[in-house]
């Protein structure tokens, strides 16, 4: 009623407008007081004046019903309307076979007469529970007529039994209608607040029909298109040349515009041609003399907006030819939609192959796969907190986890158990922020340098013998070794320090653990393994947080082969993530929108496959939640278990005394770190104990009480405990002979 008064007051409002119209452009005041012209006909001019009445009525009568207010009433009352005819068209068909009969005329039409008669089977028995309840309904009436009577006569009988009761115990006989008269005031009682509430609850009742019938209306658009909203068309601007010639020109950049005034074609000689790529479309821009690439990528969100685009949705690079732009235009909402699930995901017989394979990490822009070759690379992932960094780094850990070859060493800097399906896979599994899970994950790298120390020493070895390099790292002995730490940040920024007593009794203080300066063990640690382990198949991924110089350290970011960024602050933080080259040839993960581009990744480096001349590549990465990761886990464990036994089989078909092995490795020391004890029964029995990680040292010690335990925060095995288990052991064997 309030929009009706309102389009009312409107036609007032244009009535009064038009009797003070000012007169048409040339045309005075006095021009229409000046008498007519000789042999002007005066009916005409009466016809004149008889009919400038009706063109303002008509005016009037346009206006209002093409009034914002007056499609409003309008749309909102067809809605209430139309819903009514939706509500009841589904009402309809839930209780009729009606759906059957439409979905039955529609197999029949498709030929598929097996559904045909599917439907006609669902129509019949729907028919058959129909008839069966009405049956039932209208046989229960009686019945429950029989039981409300039954009810009313027992609950009387009850108060009269109550009454009676009273009456004896007060001595009065009308004690006995007492309850039922009670009985009757509360019913009286019941009735009057009906009658009190009926009125605004069946308000109420109207009022939520009616929105749900608005409701109902407005999802299924059921007003005309006139009366609907005008909808902006900016979203469905389609990118043709002359749309992207002028999305150019006003750019603000003066050069540009000048030269696309000069062409005499338009200016479409600048532009290549417009391909399908993917959910958008690219083209190539060949700018004129005088205009730089540099101009261009510096005004990406402007060129976005004239594009119809959001800044989210162009994406350029510089291709191999000079002075040319390409330009990656997306479908208007096409990035918001989500992608489907990791091949990993869906294959469940999927394998990896390291050395030949290819890690399925997600899509780029057009849709196409992003394939990440993981042979010796080592690897950077950052950006900002909460953004999928540990995610995006764990898909491709859990597809190497399927090649039963590659050893995993994990440092968990969060500790909140986003790597705990590896236990059980990694050789190595540390989790906690804390100073001491810094320095364990110090030692696991330094553990990886000793490692590799002694890989190139046998390659050395190896190579003089005549070996050739494809031979030596097809050995055992040279399986991949992958060196995880997640959250580096934490190790790069730790102030954990070593300690060491004097033979004078004093405390000294050594190189500190963590860091980012020359100094730190972490650092010294890292850049050996960037600087000699990927030859050796020994190699470092770390994830880190915000990138700066000092959680970052230049001479660590700048070792990695493959360098990834998910959503950063600020250009300077980008060009430390993927470097500057690719930041000055249009990589922006400074670009992409922080909580709404989860999982995003501009990746730069000889990892995945770019055009000739393309820095990066945009990849929306598969998200693996923590189930479905804990299930690709145990298919890897599961896999791991089958190669080992069955290389087990066929390397040692001999007995080996794996307590006496350790005795001897052990000598004197009373304790020495498990990976030592590994590294040294490798060294003496490479058939046997090569291809051992830490966890087959525990399962083999562990059934005599002799396994490793953590001593000074690292897990040693103890020469006493050792030597125990093997008397023990002789012990029972002895009495199982006598008992023989």
């Amino acid at each position: 009623m309030t929009e009706l008064a309102a389009v009312g007051a409107d036609m007032g409002t244009l009535h009064h407008l038009d009797d003070h119209r000012p007169a048409p452009t040339g045309e005075s005041k006095a021009d229409l007081t000046k008498p007519a012209a000789p042999g002007a006909s005066p009916s005409a001019e009466g016809t004149a004046a008889r009919v400038q009445p009706w063109v303002r009525f008509g005016r009037v009568i346009r206006g209002a019903a093409t009034h914002e207010r007056t499609r409003a009433a309008v749309r909102h009352s067809l809605y209430v309307v139309g819903g009514a005819g939706v509500v009841a068209r589904r009402t309809w068909q839930g209780r009729t076979v009606a759906v059957h009969h439409q979905m039955r005329a529609a197999a029949v039409a498709a030929g598929n007469q097996e559904l045909a008669a599917e439907w006609q089977e669902k129509a019949d028995r729907f028919r058959a529970d129909r008839h069966r309840r009405r049956m039932e309904l209208i046989s229960g009436v009686p019945q429950m007529a029989r039981s409300a009577v039954i009810g009313v006569a027992g609950t009387e009988g009850a108060l009269l039994l109550i009454g009676a009761c009273m009456a004896i115990h007060d001595r009065d006989v009308h004690d006995v209608i007492a309850p039922t008269l009670a009985a009757v005031d509360a019913v009286r009682a019941l009735c009057w607040f009906v009658g009190v509430a009926w009125g605004p609850a069946l308000a109420l009742a109207v009022l939520a029909g009616l929105s749900h019938l608005w409701r109902t209306g407005q999802q299924q658009q059921t007003a005309p298109a006139w009366a609907r909203p005008a909808a902006s068309g900016a979203d469905d601007v389609p990118v043709t040349p002359s749309v992207v010639v002028k999305a150019l020109s006003d750019l603000g950049i003066s050069s540009l515009r000048k030269a696309i005034k000069e062409m005499a074609d338009g200016a479409a000689g600048m532009l290549g041609p417009i391909t399908l790529a993917g959910c958008g479309v690219e083209v190539d821009v060949t700018l004129p003399s005088g205009v730089s690439t540099e101009e261009v990528l510096g005004k990406r969100r402007k060129l976005a907006e004239n594009l119809s685009r959001h800044e989210h949705e162009l994406h350029m690079t510089l291709p191999p030819a000079a002075r040319t732009v390409r330009m990656w235009i997306a479908d208007s909402g096409a990035l918001d939609q989500p992608i489907g699930p990791s091949p990993l995901l869906t294959d469940p017989d999927a394998t990896a192959d390291m050395h030949r394979g290819r890690a399925p990490w997600g899509v780029d822009l057009r849709g196409d796969a992003v394939l990440v070759s993981l042979w010796q690379k080592h690897m950077l992932i950052t950006g900002l907190s909460n953004q999928g960094k540990t995610a995006s780094l764990r898909a491709l850990a859990l597809w190497l986890a399927l090649d039963p070859r590659v050893e995993f060493r994990i440092a968990d800097l969060k500790g909140v158990g986003d790597w705990q399906m590896f236990d059980g896979i990694a050789t190595v599994l540390i989790q906690g922020p804390t100073d001491d899970h810094v320095i364990e994950a110090t030692e696991m790298i330094e553990g990886g340098v000793t490692e590799m120390g002694e890989r190139i020493a046998l390659m050395r070895e190896l190579t003089a013998k005549g070996w050739s390099q494809d031979k030596i790292l097809a050995d055992p002995r040279f399986n991949p070794l992958v060196l995880v730490v997640d959250e580096a940040q934490v190790a790069y920024g730790s102030g954990a320090q070593e300690t060491f007593v004097t033979e004078k009794g004093a405390v000294r203080k050594g190189a500190p653990f963590g860091g980012s300066k020359a100094d730190s063990r972490y650092f010294q640690a890292v850049k050996k393994v960037h600087d000699q382990g990927r030859a050796v198949n020994v190699t470092t991924w770390e994830g880190t947080q915000d990138p700066t110089n000092e959680n970052l350290p230049k001479r660590s970011r700048e070792g990695n082969h493959i360098r990834a960024s998910l959503v950063l602050g600020t250009e300077s933080q980008a060009r430390m993530a993927v470097g500057d080259s690719a930041v000055d040839a249009g990589a922006a993960p400074h670009k992409l929108r922080q909580g709404l581009d989860k999982g995003t990744l501009v990746v730069a480096g000889d990892g995945v496959k770019l055009a000739p001349g393309q820095p990066s590549v945009t990849a929306r990465t598969h998200y693996i939640g923590p189930e479905d990761a804990e299930a690709i886990a145990e298919r890897a464990k599961a896999l791991r278990a089958g190669t080992k036994a069955s290389a087990g089989l066929e390397a040692v078909p001999q007995k080996v005394d794996h307590l006496a092995d350790v005795a001897a490795v052990l000598g004197n020391e009373e304790r020495m770190k498990s990976d030592e004890i590994r590294q040294h029964l490798a060294q003496r029995w490479p058939e046997v104990y090569k291809s051992w990680s830490a966890s087959d040292l525990v399962q083999a010690l562990k059934p005599f009480g002799a396994e490793p335990r953590k001593y000074n925060g690292n897990q040693m095995i103890s020469r006493a405990r050792l030597l125990a288990a093997i008397e023990t052991r002789a012990d029972e064997t002895a009495d199982i002979e006598n008992a023989g």
